[in-house]
């Protein structure tokens, strides 16, 4: 794996496990995109999924099974293993024992000890191991950083974060399954990226409360849950992630001893994604309305006008893995390691202990 991303050096030879909504919508766009990397293989026993696949990505091979691409391991140069959760540690194990470097959609795996077990495999073969936090490269999170950055709100004092749907109906499938072995519910799903979110704005927590309900007739597993950190600098997040929420509160509200951010609406990628778009030269990726900008302010409703609009930054998804393969070609950081990934699901534990046992886990 010689030269840097930019350069006229073979892209890195990537195969992809999974192509379900993570492996369709996020990776396979994402990776065919990014200067450095060429989607080389999609791992699906569906056949609907293999036409997909080959329909959406004409130059790509399609393989049955894991075992049938890791049996060519020597061919590629990045694994990523975008399958369903429960999959997670066993085929990252085994693509860092077959010497290809990985990047695993969140939650890494079930447990943090795992996760730190999956860290010491690939440090001891010399191998990146990463983790799709893409949610650090929405516009929201990133607008707040510069906020931060820029010393706009003063010293944070609290910190609101949600993620809320309204999807009264279940879906089915395994991210709904009661069965522990799953890794299912929104703790573990939309919960490994608001809590991913606060430890990188606020660094480690001491303590953790947790609410988890399950509310839809026939649930098996949490769909209405909510997270308490006290972070050891002081902030307190307060985290959200709901199937079942029928009006949707703020994105984000951040609480400073000079000011507030609120921002309201998701950004606007996933939506992107799904709708067949793709990040490239030339498009406005990333960009929303001026109409949905979250304000800045101190002492009225954003809602009635208080405040000032604060421009939202472009959100950035295709950075992931344009750092995934700067990594892999020129030597740059991990763009989330396995042992940030564990620290998250440190908490996640917690609140799964705190939900289930109605007390205040400390860490």
């Amino acid at each position: 794996m010689t030269g840097t991303p930019g350069t006229t050096a073979t892209p890195l030879r990537v195969g992809l496990v999974g192509y379900g909504l993570a492996g369709s919508v996020f990776h396979a766009p994402l990776i065919a995109t990014t200067e450095g990397l060429a989607l080389d293989t999609v791992v699906t026993s569906n056949p609907e999924r293999q036409k997909q696949a080959r329909t959406e990505h004409p130059d790509v091979r399609v393989a049955a099974t894991p075992d049938e691409l890791l049996a060519r391991a020597t061919d590629l140069d990045l694994l990523v293993v975008a399958s369903p959760n429960k999959t997670h540690v066993p085929l990252a194990t085994a693509a860092l024992e077959a010497g290809l470097p990985v990047v695993v959609d969140k939650p890494i795996a079930g447990t943090a000890a795992e996760a730190r077990e999956l860290a010491a495999l690939a440090e001891e073969r010399g191998l990146l191991l990463s983790v799709f936090q893409n949610r650090r490269w929405d516009n929201d999170f990133l607008t707040l950083r510069h906020l931060l950055a820029e010393g706009e709100l003063g010293d944070v004092w609290r910190f609101e974060s949600r993620f809320e749907r309204w999807r009264p109906q279940l879906k089915g499938g395994w991210r709904e399954s009661g069965d522990p072995a799953e890794i299912g519910g929104l703790l573990y799903d939309l919960g490994s990226h608001v809590v991913d979110q606060a430890l990188v704005l606020f660094g480690p927590v001491t303590h953790v409360y947790a609410e988890a309900a399950v509310r839809r007739p026939g649930a098996e597993t949490d769909d209405d849950t909510f997270i308490a950190l006290t972070h050891a600098n002081g902030v307190r997040s307060h985290l959200y992630a709901s199937a079942t929420t029928a009006q949707l509160g703020p994105r984000l509200r951040v609480l400073g001893s000079e000011a507030g951010y609120v921002k309201y609406g998701l950004d606007p990628q996933e939506a992107a994604l799904r709708d067949g778009l793709r990040p490239g030269a030339g498009t406005d990726w990333g960009v929303e309305p001026e109409s949905l900008w979250g304000r800045v302010g101190a002492g009225d409703s954003p809602l009635t006008g208080g405040g000032r609009a604060e421009p939202t930054l472009p959100g950035d998804y295709p950075a992931y893995y344009a750092a995934v393969a700067e990594a892999l070609l020129g030597g740059g950081p991990n763009p989330v390691t396995a042992l940030e990934a564990a620290a998250t699901l440190d908490v996640l534990e917690a609140a799964r202990r705190s939900a289930r046992d109605g007390v205040t886990v400390t860490l």
